[in-house]
Formats: structure tokens, C-alpha cells, sequence
């Protein structure tokens, strides 16, 4: 029996699969069992091609592949290249089995890319189980962003041939890339950001006090709610707000690439996160992931480490709305299916924007709100107490105005940004300041007594919930660390207050 080594998806992850291999006498037959799906089993035809047209004689045995272990379903075209070598080299004494091997065969033995291999690789590194590889010789530009693995491409069926019958001489393709970004070092971990603006504040005129929220939102992670008149600059906020963001480890730029070629898009490994913004009449499945034999990520998983934008929030269907506080809370997302079940990683800042009634105008001074009562309060009751709790932010919108000026540009706001970052981490801080712990908030948002005074009067008032107290915690934490101050003071208490929704 020869094996080599591949993978399959489970889930988002990779699952490492055992491909061997025997040739028997007995009549003529090639079998491949293990859970294997149809593109799998096609891959007989393509092997036999391969085979034949490299002149490798199709062996006249009894032969059987099967793909380890036998309880999970396999699927993908990468199986080709490990199915095809073990056949062609059955006379060979070495080992292979540490030998990953990956590549879809042409009918003319052509080694072809598939862009799904970045992300199997990807997560085979994270798990430390891989150091060496056989890819097809076209994947290799971005196969060589991926750290600690020994890549060896190849273009056709005979290059493969040709090194494994000497795997101790062959000499790996590349070297790992390094990202060709800004980034500075803070405890021994280098940071990238984008220093690029697309789309700058400096084009928002005027809305000071949400451009100062959207700040804050940024430098903390803090979810944040956008309320206003049709035009007045919502969504334009929200699109900007991505460039701001705090920069990210090499780790974590692997790790958007990852799921930028999980949705088949080509990995561009720049340090800018994600930015997802889907219609509100998606389904809760395209939303959150599912399917009925394969669990798939949604968009909730896609926004990964990014920005996730719902715009007119309150027309999103009440099942997505309550769904989404389960993410919000643990920064996961579990799905259930009667043949999977799946979870998958959601640390997003949660964007949202919606009017202040149906038809837009309740707060326009210049135009008549032409809704009732009834209306603008079903209109809101869209939105539960429970799903607002796990808002940070809430802003109500100005008006737009002819004398309104720009304000602070991207790259200032940036600025703020990296220093606020820089500050977490010098002390210590593993996440951002929205996502800290019960002990971590005891440990990093220290008030003072003016500031513990003026939150209990607060909390008083205001009948505040567990939840609102921490919010506030962490809201004024932020603030504090804008302000370049430790402990956190009277003002930042009161300034956080102001963001809270009100009638909470």
C-alpha cells in the first residue's frame, strides 16, 4: 500500500485526508471509496487521460483508492494529482505519506490552478500540520504569502513524476513573501495598515459629532448606530469607516485573503479589513451561512475582522435582526443542519443606519413627516431592546447644511486610530476595548471618583442594565485613550453617556 497526504474542506477548515492506494490481481477495475463526492469520482476519467497521455500504461489490476478518514465527505479537484501518482508510482520504495500533494489534472496532464487551494493551505498552516507540498506551478504567487511551508511547483503529470523519484534532492520554489505595507512593531509583532483612502471623511461636510462617533467606533471596535434623514450622510460614513480601522498582524491579513477566496474572489493580501454590506432583503442563509447538505459561510462570516453594514436596519427581517445578537455577543457564529454542523469565527464591527420614521422626515426642519403615531412606533418597534443593547453607539444625524465644512480627513482619523491601538497594546490589552472581558474591564477601564460618581448617578437615572454599564466601561475607555489619559475621567464617562440610545 503507497499513501501521500491532501485535504478537504470541513466546514471553513481544512481536514487532512490520507489518500492510498492498492493494485491487486484480479480482474481490471479502478474503485475510490471514502465518502468521496462526483467531482472526485470524475477524477477517474481524468487520471486514466493523464496517465495515457504521458506514457504511463494504465496498470491492468485491480485497483483501489481510498480517502482517509472514511466518515468524512470529501469533495474537490485536488484529490486528481494524489490519485494519479500513487498509480503511476506503485513500483517505488519511499515513503510519501509526509508528502502533501495538491493539483487538478488536465486530460493532457496538465497541473491547473485552483484558487480554492489558498484557503485549504492556509488553514492546513494554521493547524501546524504541513511542511511540505506538491501545488500546481501557477499557484505559487500567492501560495508563497503563507509562512513555514515548502512549496514545490509543478506544471504538468511528468514534473511530479520527476521529483518524487528523488523527494530527498528536490529543492523548494519559493520563499515566504513579505507584505509590502506600512507597519510599525509594538512587543515583538509587526502591524500593517493601508495608507491609501479610497473613500475619505474629508467628504463628508459637516456631521462633526457622527464623524467624532465614527472615531470612536474605530478605535474601540465599537458597534455604532447611524440615524438620520435620507442623504444626510450614513452610509457615506459607513463606507469610510473600513479605512480607519486599526491595523492588523501578518496573521490576520492571511486570514482575510482566506476568506476573500472563500467567496472565489482573487486574495489581494493588502492590510485593509473587510467591508460587507448586504441588501435587507437577503435571507437569514446568505446572511449567516447554511445550506441543506453543506454549511456555508455567510455574510456575518465573510465580515470577519471587517465591517459589516445594515442599511435601513429597520426593514431587515425580525428572524435576522434576533439572530444577529447571538454573534454580536460571542463573536461566533454556530450553524445546524441535519448532515453538518458548523462554527465559524464573527469578531465584526456591526455598522448600521436607518431613518428616524418611514418616510425619512421626522427630524427634517425643512420638509413634513408624513407618518402617524402608529406608524413611526411600529417602524421602531422593529428593533428589540435586547438586539439595541449590543449597540455602542448611537448617533442622531444633523441635517445637511449650505455652510457645512469638511472636517477631519481619513488620514487624520487614522492617525488617531494606529495611536489608540499602539496605546492598547503597550498595556497589555489582547482585544479591542468593545470586546474586553468582564476581567479585562475591570483590569483596563479604571475610572476615577468623579467618573465612578457621575456613572452611578448615571445608572441611577437611567435604570441602566449590566450590559449598559459595561457598554459605558468600554465607550469611555476609548474616549479616554483618544484623550491620551489612563484613567478614565468625568468627561469620557459623560461624553460615552451621550451616545447611549435614548429612552434605554
Amino acid at each position: 500500500m503507497k499513501m501521500v497526504t491532501c485535504a478537504t474542506y470541513e466546514g471553513v477548515d481544512a481536514k487532512v485526508v490520507h489518500v492510498e492506494s492498492t493494485l491487486t490481481k484480479g480482474l481490471p477495475s479502478f474503485s475510490v471509496v471514502g465518502m468521496a463526492s462526483a467531482s472526485i469520482t470524475e477524477a477517474k476519467e481524468r487520471v486514466k487521460s493523464a496517465l495515457l497521455s504521458n506514457e504511463f500504461s494504465f496498470p491492468p489490476k485491480r485497483i483501489t483508492i481510498n480517502l482517509a478518514p472514511s466518515d468524512v465527505k470529501k469533495e474537490g479537484s485536488q484529490f486528481d494529482l494524489s490519485i494519479a501518482l500513487l498509480i503511476a508510482l506503485d513500483y517505488l520504495q519511499d515513503d510519501l505519506s509526509d508528502w502533501f500533494v495538491f493539483g487538478e489534472l488536465g486530460l493532457d496532464g496538465a497541473i491547473k490552478e485552483n484558487i480554492q487551494l489558498y484557503p485549504l493551505l492556509l488553514s492546513l498552516a494554521n493547524q501546524k500540520v504541513i511542511q511540505k507540498a506538491i501545488v500546481p506551478y501557477d499557484s505559487l504567487e500567492k501560495l508563497s504569502n503563507i509562512p513555514d511551508i515548502e512549496f514545490y511547483g509543478v506544471k504538468t503529470f511528468s514534473d511530479a513524476i520527476e521529483l518524487l523519484k528523488n523527494p530527498k534532492e528536490a529543492t523548494p520554489n519559493t520563499r515566504h513573501k513579505k507584505i509590502e505595507h506600512p507597519s510599525y512593531i509594538i512587543k515583538d509583532e509587526r502591524y500593517y495598515f493601508y495608507d491609501k483612502y479610497i473613500d475619505d471623511f474629508s467628504d463628508v461636510k459637516g456631521q462633526e459629532l457622527a464623524k467624532r462617533a465614527a472615531l470612536i467606533s474605530a478605535a474601540g471596535f465599537h458597534n455604532i448606530l447611524l440615524e438620520g434623514s435620507p442623504g444626510c450622510g450614513k452610509s457615506m460614513i459607513a463606507q469610510r469607516l473600513r479605512y480607519i480601522l486599526p491595523p492588523l498582524s501578518s496573521d490576520e491579513v492571511l486570514d482575510i485573503a482566506k476568506l476573500d477566496a472563500l467567496e472565489g474572489k482573487e486574495p489581494e493580501f493588502k492590510p485593509i479589513r473587510s467591508y460587507r454590506a448586504p441588501h435587507h432583503s437577503s435571507t437569514t442563509a446568505s446572511i449567516f451561512g447554511g445550506g441543506s447538505h453543506k454549511a456555508k459561510i455567510g455574510e456575518v462570516g465573510l465580515a470577519h475582522r471587517g465591517v459589516l453594514f445594515f442599511d435601513e436596519l429597520p426593514h431587515f427581517s425580525k428572524g435576522v435582526l434576533e439572530a444577529l445578537r447571538e454573534p454580536l455577543q460571542d463573536d461566533k457564529i454556530r450553524i445546524s443542519r441535519v448532515n453538518s454542523k458548523l462554527e465559524y469565527p464573527s469578531n465584526f464591527l456591526f455598522v448600521s443606519a436607518m431613518n428616524p420614521c418611514p418616510c425619512g422626515n421626522l427630524l427634517n426642519q425643512a420638509k413634513e413627516c408624513r407618518c402617524t403615531e402608529l406608524e413611526i412606533q411600529r417602524y421602531k418597534n422593529r428593533l428589540s431592546d435586547p438586539f439595541l443593547e449590543r449597540i455602542d453607539l448611537v448617533v442622531n444625524m444633523q441635517n445637511v447644511n449650505v455652510n457645512d465644512r469638511a472636517g477631519m480627513s481619513s488620514a487624520d482619523m487614522h492617525r488617531e486610530v494606529i495611536e489608540v491601538h499602539k496605546r492598547i497594546k503597550l498595556r497589555g490589552q489582547n482585544s479591542f476595548t468593545a470586546k474586553l472581558s468582564d476581567s479585562d474591564i475591570e483590569k483596563f477601564c479604571v475610572l476615577n471618583q468623579e467618573a465612578k460618581d457621575t456613572l452611578d448617578m448615571a445608572v441611577h437615572r437611567f435604570t441602566l442594565s449590566f450590559r449598559g454599564i459595561k457598554k459605558i466601561h468600554k465607550v469611555a475607555r476609548t474616549i479616554a485613550d483618544l484623550d491620551r489619559s489612563d484613567t478614565i475621567e468625568k468627561k469620557h464617562v459623560l461624553e460615552a453617556l451621550s451616545y447611549r440610545r435614548r429612552g434605554a
